[in-house]
């Protein structure tokens, strides 16, 4: 009788093995692309074989000050060792003082600490509900843009003007109503008394780097003022010196300030903080033991993020002269690379959109060494690291013309 065989497992290489247990364990939520990273140094990755890419996306805006930044590292190896946590029943040392940086930095008086971005937006909806309740019971309709995008919560989702984001998890929270970017007689006509509050993104993010106009946030303020409503300023991605301000709302002359802001990617390079900075008028909404957070507002992380605000005061006229220069770059390409319709941004928040859908030139790049990503299918989108240099955008634009010239457009 013949004996069976029994075949020998297959040796995977580390990459596969890593991508198989994520595969078999993980949530299959995320798309991810098929690049193992391991290592970080100023605006650079590297992978398992050491292969270094330049990092135009920056953990989606997070990364502010790139990768093992000295400062930042020091910082973290001191708090490891003193204290990573302890919750809000007891006062550290660094919590008020981060606040006091934050309502120096916006105008606004009082902060709420958080862990991420949508936490914040959930933050803000609760303040605007809680002010339009202790109005009118029916006070609870909330204004956001067409195209917008506030976060992964239902909360977020409710008010996120993109309906792929909304559909699967319906119905959401009753009371909102889209209106087009920068259309102010639809904006006008969406206020009633009912209106508890209008969430703005200065430039949308997610939604493909497109800014408001000045005229459509003004009269958005107007128009809170008289309705009694709340005006909130959503700067998780375009605010905290990307956009070569501290928040892209100060880029307004004379600077137009808002009841709330939120802000949260940048601010602790890669720990995860998020805050809620608010007046007098919205922070009177949340009484005691109406809203809290566990993590929020950590030692580790408050600590980490007044060192980053310290190193950003340095960094501001870089970021915009060398966003300036990037968006000169690309926008010579569009000589040579017809399919560019337009760059737009502000400071280091840079979008180039196409003619057709970019999203299989991320791979492209990455085979360049080059990471971005495309949002709103034709918008290549660039969120890089503070620490940026004209040279790093040279080899950056270098990467991205190979990218041009060797992939096709796809197929309809």
């Amino acid at each position: 009788m013949a004996s069976t065989l029994i075949p020998e497992p297959a040796i995977l290489t580390p990459v596969e093995e890593i991508m198989g247990l994520e595969r078999s364990y993980l949530l299959q939520n995320y798309a991810r692309y098929p690049l193992v990273l391991h290592r970080g140094k100023g605006c650079y990755l590297y992978d398992l074989d050491g292969k270094r890419y330049l990092d135009l996306i920056s953990g989606i805006g997070v990364n502010s000050l790139g990768y093992s930044h000295p400062r930042i590292t020091k910082v973290i190896r001191q708090q490891a060792g003193l204290l990573l946590h302890t919750s809000n029943l007891y006062y550290h040392e660094y919590q008020g003082r981060l606040a006091e940086r934050l309502a120096q930095i916006s105008g606004l008086q009082r902060t709420f600490f958080c862990n991420s971005g949508t936490e914040a937006m959930e933050g803000a909806l609760k303040m605007i509900r809680a002010h339009g309740n202790s109005i009118s019971p029916r006070k609870i309709d909330i204004i956001s843009l067409e195209n917008s995008f506030h976060g992964r919560t239902l909360g977020a989702i409710s008010i996120t003007g993109q309906p792929k984001y909304r559909k699967d998890f319906e119905p959401l929270l009753p009371g909102a109503r889209f209106v087009p970017r920068n259309d102010i007689q639809a904006l006008e006509a969406a206020f009633s008394h009912n209106t508890a509050g209008i969430v703005l993104e200065f430039i949308q993010g997610e939604g493909g780097i497109y800014p408001i106009s000045e005229a459509f946030a003004r009269r958005a303020h107007e128009l809170a003022q008289e309705y009694n409503a709340l005006l909130v300023f959503d700067e998780i991605q375009c605010g905290v010196g990307r956009p070569g301000a501290y928040f892209a709302f100060q880029l307004t002359d004379p600077v137009l300030l808002p009841d709330v802001v939120i802000a949260a990617k940048p601010m602790a390079c890669g720990i995860p903080l998020g805050v809620v900075i608010a007046n007098e008028k919205a922070a009177s909404a949340i009484k005691p033991g109406m809203h809290g957070s566990t993590y929020g507002g950590g030692p580790l992380a408050c600590r980490v993020a007044l060192e980053f605000f310290d190193i950003l005061d340095e960094l501001m006229p870089s970021i915009i002269t060398v966003g300036g220069y990037f968006r000169m770059r690309l926008t010579e390409m569009m000589h040579e690379f017809s399919f560019i319709k337009e760059v737009r941004g502000h400071g280091l928040m840079i979008g180039a959109e196409l003619e057709f859908s970019g999203k299989h030139l991320v791979l492209e790049g990455i085979k360049e060494g080059l990471l971005f990503n495309c949002t709103h299918d034709t918008v290549l989108r660039f969120l890089p690291p503070y620490i940026l240099t004209e040279q790093d955008v040279d080899r950056a634009m270098s990467a991205l013309a190979r990218v041009f010239r060797n992939a096709k457009p796809p197929e309809a």
